[in-house]
This record gives C-alpha cells, sequence and structure tokens, in this order.
C-alpha cells in the first residue's frame, strides 16, 4: 500500500507544539504519550533494521515502530495476530453483528471518567446480550460474545459505542445441544434497546452513589444530586440505539471488518487527504444522510484535540470474551460447542516469523526477512558518515 499524503505525525510535527500550549492543562500522561510517540515512528529517532529479500536479494532499511497502539501506522502484527487467534475460534454457523451506543448527552461524563464509563458499557451491553438470550422465548440458551469498543464517530467527536461479533445460537442449559434461533434475528433488538438502557443507568446510579463517578468541569453541575437524577429521568425516556444485522459475507468477513479498526484509534492515515500546515481534511461517512462520503476540513489544532479524545486509559482492554467466549471457559466450552455443531475446528495455524519484516520486496513480491538491526545512534552516525 503506497504512503498516503498526509499522516497524523505530519500533522504533529507542522502544528503539535502549538496544539500542546492550547490543551496541556487538559492532557493525561497516556495523552502525553502518544502525542510524544506518534511523531518519532518509524523515523531514524527509534532505530531500525536491515531487510533483505531472500529470493532477489534486495535490501532496503526500515525504521522501527513506536508500538504505541493509539498510532495510526502501529499495531498491524498484534492485528493480524488478534485475527489468527480468532479464526482458530470460528464456530460453523452464521455470525451476528450488534452495536450497543448510548446517548451523546453522557459523553462529558465519558470524557471525564473513562475507565469507569467504558468498563460499564462492557458490561451493561454483554449483561444485557446473555441475560435476554437466556430467556426461553427468545432462544433459552447461553450465548458467547467477542466486545470491541469504539469511541469515535467518522467526524472523529466523541461516540462512544460496543461492537459485537455474536454466534448465532447457543449452549443449551443442559449442555447438550447446540440451541439454533427460531427468527432471522434470535434476539428481539427493541427489547435490547431497553434492556440495555436500564442496565447501564443502573450502573451510572450506582457509581454515582458510590462516588466513583468525577463530577468536575464541564459535568459540575451533575454534583448536585437533583441535577444528576434529572439526567437520568431524561435518559430514561430516550429511545436508546441498539443496530443489529446477520454478519453478511460470513464470520471471518466481520472479524476482518473489525479487526480494521482493533488496534487503532479514530482515524487511519489513508482517510486524511490534504495538510496546508494550518487546516486538515479528511474523508468521512455521513450516516445521517445515507452514508454518503463527505470531505470535512478542520483547523489543525481542532483535528488533534479530536484525535487525542480518544487515547485510552493505561492497560484499558478495549476486546473483551463474554458467556461461553469468556477467558476461564471458552477452551472447554469452545470444544463442546464444536462436538455439539458436529463442526472441524479449522486447524491452519498462525505463520510463524517473528523476525520477518511486514513489508514485500518491491522488486518481486517476496516477504522481506529482517537480517541486521540498529540503534537510533547507529543509524544517526552512518547517515553522518555518508555526508
Amino acid at each position: 500500500m503506497n504512503r498516503p499524503p498526509v499522516e497524523v505525525a505530519d500533522i504533529l510535527r507542522a502544528q503539535g507544539d502549538r496544539f500542546l500550549d492550547r490543551y496541556r492543562s487538559g492532557f493525561d500522561y497516556q495523552q502525553l504519550k502518544a502525542f510524544r510517540a506518534i511523531p518519532n515512528c518509524r523515523t531514524a529517532a527509534l532505530g531500525g533494521h536491515l531487510d533483505a529479500c531472500p529470493r532477489c536479494g534486495h535490501r532496503a532499511i526500515s525504521y522501527n515502530s513506536c508500538r504505541n497502539r493509539h498510532c495510526p501506522k502501529c499495531q498491524t502484527r498484534a492485528r493480524e495476530r488478534w485475527l489468527a487467534a480468532r479464526e482458530q475460534e470460528l464456530l460453523a454457523t452464521s455470525y451476528f453483528h450488534v452495536v450497543f451506543t448510548v446517548p451523546h448527552e453522557l459523553n462529558l461524563l465519558a470524557l471525564t471518567n473513562q475507565r469507569w464509563f467504558y468498563d460499564l458499557l462492557f458490561t451493561a451491553s454483554a449483561a444485557t446480550a446473555i441475560e435476554i438470550a437466556r430467556d426461553p422465548k427468545n432462544l433459552g440458551a447461553e450465548i458467547g460474545m467477542i466486545s470491541i469498543l469504539h469511541t469515535w464517530g467518522q467526524n472523529l467527536l466523541l461516540h462512544p459505542h460496543i461492537h459485537c461479533v455474536i454466534p448465532a445460537g447457543g449452549l443449551a442449559p443442559d449442555h447438550n445441544h447446540w440451541v439454533r434461533p427460531r427468527y432471522p434475528f434470535f434476539l428481539p433488538v427493541k427489547v435490547l434497546s431497553r434492556v440495555f438502557r436500564g442496565k447501564f443507568l443502573a450502573g451510572l446510579k450506582r457509581l454515582y452513589r458510590r462516588k466513583q463517578l468525577c463530577c468536575a468541569g464541564p459535568t459540575l453541575i451533575l454534583a448536585n444530586p437533583k441535577q444528576f437524577a434529572s439526567l437520568l429521568r431524561r435518559l430514561h425516556r430516550q429511545d436508546w440505539v441498539v443496530y443489529a444485522k446477520p454478519a453478511l459475507g460470513g464470520p471471518m468477513q466481520v472479524l476482518r471488518y473489525l479487526g480494521r479498526y482493533t488496534h487503532r484509534v479514530a482515524i487511519s492515515n489513508h482517510r486524511l487527504t490534504a495538510f496546508d500546515g494550518e487546516r486538515v481534511t479528511f474523508r468521512w461517512k455521513d450516516y445521517t444522510h445515507g452514508g454518503k462520503q463527505r470531505t470535512m476540513t478542520l483547523p489543525a489544532t481542532e483535528f488533534l484535540r479530536r484525535f487525542f479524545l480518544h487515547v485510552l486509559p493505561k492497560g484499558f482492554v478495549r476486546i473483551r470474551h463474554f458467556g461461553f467466549l469468556a477467558n476461564r471457559f471458552r477452551t472447554r466450552l469452545l470444544s463442546l460447542a464444536r462436538l455439539l455443531l458436529a463442526s472441524v475446528p479449522n486447524q491452519e495455524q498462525e505463520p510463524e516469523g517473528g523476525a520477518s519484516s511486514t513489508w514485500h520486496c518491491p522488486r518481486c513480491g517476496t516477504p522481506m526477512i529482517v537480517v541486521e538491526r540498529f540503534s537510533a545512534v547507529e543509524l544517526r552516525c552512518a547517515f553522518f558518515d555518508s555526508s
């Protein structure tokens, strides 16, 4: 894939200091860490390695990645490993794609309480799907699900939501057979929406009662219990959005679709179309008007402000497994599910090559291999020697 005309790193190099002068007081350590890492990614500042083609002998120097999970250029190998592991766990059944979204009135609380808020988003959405699936009127079975947190919309503004991939059907309560759905979609979306709303608001109220929610700055008004109760009443009267459809194209395609976002944040460099030193232009889908492709132009500091809204707390896990796919049950119950579905597990293993490069020879297309590594100091010395 060709290098995009503009990268987030280019914008940071040009406007990063101005941006930081304006917003540093609101920056936390993880945001600052990403801010420092992204401009240095794949530059001599981080060292590099010599790659060679084992077929034609072509050689080239590659610079090291910053490996920050919020960098648009990093995490390719981690994403590939994640997809390979999930492919080993696919069942011989169709899959559904479900999205749980919270109203935008909660965005300020999400910003000031990231860890608590996003944890609640995971647990409320998973508990909702598992509870409704367990009801004999709907499915009467124990389901499994993979949940992935996204915090952004196409315009880069805050839009917290959870993507779920759920096998169609589940284990019977006695684990003696696989229960198949009786309906085109086995969980009623309107019921999902109402139950999710109730569980999320109950969890929010519990956090507030325990004084675990931070109500300061733009959310200071919510420190007043009457104002907080008023907000919950307004939210309870709204219809919350839960979107669901079959995984068109099959489970592998849905996993790959989600995999494009699992190890990145907010925007890829290939959506950026122009940067004149002051303003950034990027492509986005306008879902309120049928998903039309549009372009948006923002001042560089505003673009960076939106980008750094989506830096997550240290150690926060944004891909989680629930039900019979939960970590402590997965090995045993996946084997049982395969047996009940009379399926054979996919035996294809992830290719070896931890020392291989992630790009291909420009001459013959063979995967490049690493033959020598260099530190940043060695690269600087080599540059001065050659000049």
